[in-house]
């Protein structure tokens, strides 16, 4: 039941050396990552950060795998953020991170009962091709969600991606000339890399 009582018993010392190297490792890409991905849902970069580090302390006591990655997701993020697009509450406020945490723990109760009752393997009934272009679809939305922070333009939330794109378009003239500067500097270094 609690995998950690068993592998506890067996560690190594010599391992501490390398598993705090993979913790600092995980933490320098998570940080970021984490912030992001909060700012892609619509709530302070804090609870992003919360969402790095609580997941991977549960996952490394009850967790059976060595090798998962346990954190936030940016597909998660996407659809948090437009699950709770049509609620009257800004981004941010008290109102709209309780929707958050509601949809959190609705989510967490309907892995679980899935968990529990085996029905994992449904998931072998989607095809390849509708995972590939949720995945492609994701990633376009996620792109162009961000392309306003890119050119430090504020864009509406609750948005169609087209709505998105038209926002974008007609306000890329007061677009913060640093920040565009910076963001397309930052995109260019990773692209040459």
């Amino acid at each position: 039941m609690v995998p950690v009582l068993d592998w506890g018993r067996r560690y190594r010392r010599g391992d501490l050396g390398l598993d705090v190297a993979a913790g600092v490792i995980t933490a320098v890409l998570l940080i970021p990552q984490a912030m992001a991905y909060a700012a892609l849902a619509g709530v302070p970069p804090e609870v992003g950060l919360y969402a790095s580090i609580i997941p991977p302390l549960i996952y490394a006591a009850f967790g059976t795998s060595r090798t998962l990655a346990v954190g936030p997701v940016s597909v998660a993020a996407l659809l948090v953020a437009n699950a709770l697009a049509d609620i009257d509450a800004p981004a941010g406020s008290p109102e709209y991170l309780a929707a958050v945490m509601m949809l959190a723990a609705l989510c967490g109760g309907l892995m679980l009962a899935t968990g529990a009752l085996r029905l994992g393997a449904l998931v072998n009934f989607i095809s390849h091709p509708v995972l590939s272009g949720f995945t492609s679809a994701a990633a376009v939305i996620i792109i162009i969600s961000q392309l306003g922070a890119l050119a430090g333009i504020r864009l509406p939330r609750g948005e169609s991606t087209t709505g998105m794109v038209e926002a974008l378009l007609t306000q890329l003239g007061q677009a913060h000339g640093a920040t565009l500067a910076l963001g397309l500097g930052s995109v260019a270094a990773l692209l040459l890399a």
